[in-house]
């Protein structure tokens, strides 16, 4: 992502936050500046239960740039502004970069850190993490019953998170498969590949799907058994797509400070999730706020 230019008709806020989420902070901002929420743009969404930095933007095309460092909330602080030439909008994120804290670790730490040296050079399973899909999976069971018509959604937003929710769970189905058959870090014929020589599988939607021969059987067995949810991601209109099976994180290091305690650092492009990278190391264990319930039959 480009950093602001100083001129334009839209300012760009690098927000600091903690307990606060993304479309909240876009409405405190909005309240401040005096504009609509629909003007307020941003890339993408972190976590809550996180300290994150961030980027938004606010339409403000005439008139003095408003102070918004002034701004004061225990949940968020604007550490910086300048103007722009164009909104921030959903796919202009390239990534993120992570520092993560693990305290109270037990265990062996020589497997520990043979896992993570896996982890370096392998790659993880590219798992849409719990985030994606609501307090305990209740996107999933929302986005089945709005293709099944048992419930009418008006919300486009609301409407557009159980759409992605119900795609990523279909490809976490493909490739939890794939694993369990004990294909992890294999690429079967007909599969297709991404532009860094990575296997992909599908995001369901319209169209032929374009892997052949063992890849599409296996891919095709998990549409038969989630029918509901693939016909219905069809007649909503939205295409075929892939993503990688592997995602790799960039630069990752570590330290032990403490017997106990265990600091990473590394990146990772948009769409992929920092749990996965924690989950192939260390067992991990939600907190209560995401419990995740086993994986259930949908349809």
């Amino acid at each position: 992502m480009q950093l602001p230019s100083g001129a334009g008709e839209h300012i760009w806020v690098e927000v600091e936050k903690n307990g606060a989420n993304t479309a909240f902070v876009a409405q405190q901002l909005a309240e401040a500046a005096g504009v609509q929420e629909r003007d307020v743009g941003y890339a993408g969404l972190k976590d809550r239960y996180a300290i994150t930095r961030q980027w938004f933007s606010l339409y403000l095309p005439k008139g003095e740039t408003p102070d918004l460092t002034t701004l004061q909330h225990p949940e968020f602080k604007v550490l910086s502004h300048s103007r722009h030439v164009k909104k921030l909008r959903p796919g202009d994120l390239q990534g993120n970069h992570f520092r993560i804290v693990l305290r109270e670790l037990s265990g062996d730490r020589d497997a520990i850190e043979a896992n993570l040296q896996a982890v370096a050079s392998q790659g993880v399973p590219n798992y849409f993490g719990a985030q994606r899909f609501g307090f305990e999976g209740g996107n999933v069971e929302q986005g089945r019953a709005m293709l099944a018509r048992e419930i009418r959604v008006r919300n486009p937003k609301k409407k557009g998170i159980y759409l992605s929710a119900v795609r990523s769970f279909v490809f976490n189905e493909v490739l939890a498969l794939r694993i369990q058959r004990g294909l992890w870090g294999m690429t079967l014929p007909g599969d297709v590949m991404d532009e860094a020589g990575r296997p992909t599988g599908p995001l369901w939607g319209r169209g032929r799907v374009s892997s052949t021969d063992e890849a599409q059987a296996l891919e095709s067995g998990v549409a038969e058994r989630h029918a509901i949810l693939c016909n219905g991601l069809e007649h909503a209109g939205l295409d075929q797509e892939r993503r990688a099976l592997v995602a790799s994180p960039v630069d990752l290091a570590w330290e032990w400070p403490q017997p106990d305690q265990l600091v990473l650092t590394f990146s990772l492009p948009a769409g992929n999730y920092a749990t996965s990278v924690l989950n192939e190391f260390r067992r991990t264990t939600e907190p209560d706020r995401h419990t995740e319930s086993e994986p259930v039959a949908l349809d």
